[in-house]
């Protein structure tokens, strides 16, 4: 989800904000007791998003994994956050509204969101015992980066032409493919050059 990261109110408890989240006609995050509005995302990042969730989703069928597209919070520490997408493979501890249980968190990156997703989300989200990977993808550009857990976390990029694995669920996928409708110069020159190709043979 997007969000400016502009506290909206005074100092609450953790306690008050999950009480008052029920009753809120707004996701919100929390995070050192502020919470914070999230805004509407727009046509590239809800593709980005549908994607993946659905490629995850059909991957996913008959395990014991369930994959949540911007619904479930994640409580990460004294923070709770909304990812763009999740999959949890643990019952959620009878509680319906967060897990606590991540194997990998996606963010969709945008100019409001770039700077909490690669700082205080990313600080908080690896201290997660569960988490295998934290997969950030750029809307206006073509890269997805993956930061896996290895004896200590490493980072990958791919880019247009390459498969992404991600390990935790088992899953490889086109980077063209997490892509998919997107409308940005890089995917719109690579979905115009297989078009050639396609035509010249």
């Amino acid at each position: 989800m997007s969000q400016a990261y502009q506290p909206e109110s005074a100092f609450l408890s953790e306690e008050d904000y999950l009480r008052s989240e029920l009753r809120s006609e707004v996701k919100r995050e929390y995070l050192d007791g502020q919470v914070y509005a999230m805004a509407g995302a727009g046509y590239n990042h809800n593709c980005i998003t549908a994607s993946i969730a659905r490629l995850f989703g059909n991957h996913l069928v008959g395990t014991p994994c369930a994959t949540f597209i911007a619904a479930i919070k994640v409580k990460a520490g004294d923070a709770f956050f909304y990812p763009d997408v999740l999959v949890d493979c643990a019952k959620m501890g009878g509680d319906d509204y967060f897990s606590s249980s991540p194997v990998i968190i996606v963010e969709v990156l945008s100019k409001t969101t770039r700077k909490a997703d690669t700082t205080s989300k990313l600080l908080r989200y690896l201290n997660l015992p569960s988490l295998q990977e934290y997969v950030l993808i750029e809307q206006d550009i073509v890269s997805i980066q993956v930061l896996r857990r290895r004896k200590h976390w490493q980072s990958e990029f791919f880019y247009l032409g390459d498969e992404v694995t991600l390990e935790s669920i088992g899953l490889t996928l086109p980077v063209a493919a997490v892509y998919d409708r997107v409308d940005n110069p890089d995917s719109n020159e690579f979905r115009r050059q297989h078009l050639l190709t396609a035509k010249q043979t």
